[in-house]
């Protein structure tokens, strides 16, 4: 049986593709999710990260959904097939960087707690089947840099098409 997690994913996912069609036929809905190892990762205990992070959000792309969880912020988008190479465009890959170093500006401003983010590339196929790559884990004090983060988020993106792709057993 699933996770009721899971359950509520799959409806946020069929809810968010009801909203927003893709641009073309073939692209993917995606969810980007900045989740904290342990603890939390919300307004209440995170307050001068999410100051940085509503700044950001102002001038971010309107075709992303971001959806705040206690365990950190979820982003709802999708990811073209058409394009060259498997990435997800500028202004997402932008939003991620923000919110990792919104992160880790938020913990030494003295937010709290301070342990690593792990950012998780997840969707549902047509069939309800859940998939999910883990792209990378940062500390709050480690260095953010947006090419590193880009490269480990393409990784993510092949191997999880790549699990689409294979044959079942």
């Amino acid at each position: 049986m699933d996770a009721e997690w899971q359950r509520e994913f799959r409806d946020r996912m069929h809810g968010f593709r009801a909203r927003r069609r893709p641009a073309q036929a073939g692209d993917i809905a995606l969810s980007v999710k900045v989740r904290v190892v342990s603890g939390c990762f919300h307004r209440e205990h995170s307050p001068r990260a999410y100051q940085s992070i509503d700044a950001y959000l102002v001038t971010a792309a309107p075709d992303v959904d971001f959806v705040e969880h206690e365990s950190g912020p979820e982003l709802l988008v999708y990811l073209a097939l058409a394009t060259a190479g498997v990435t997800l465009t500028k202004s997402v890959l932008d939003l991620i960087t923000a919110i990792i170093k919104a992160r880790s500006e938020g913990t030494k401003k003295g937010d709290r707690p301070r342990d690593p983010v792990e950012l998780i590339i997840r969707r549902v196929d047509t069939g309800d089947e859940f998939h999910e790559e883990i792209a990378f884990r940062i500390g709050h004090s480690d260095s953010v840099d947006a090419k590193a983060i880009e490269k480990q988020v393409a990784d993510a993106l092949d191997r999880l098409l790549k699990k689409l792709d294979s044959p079942k057993d």
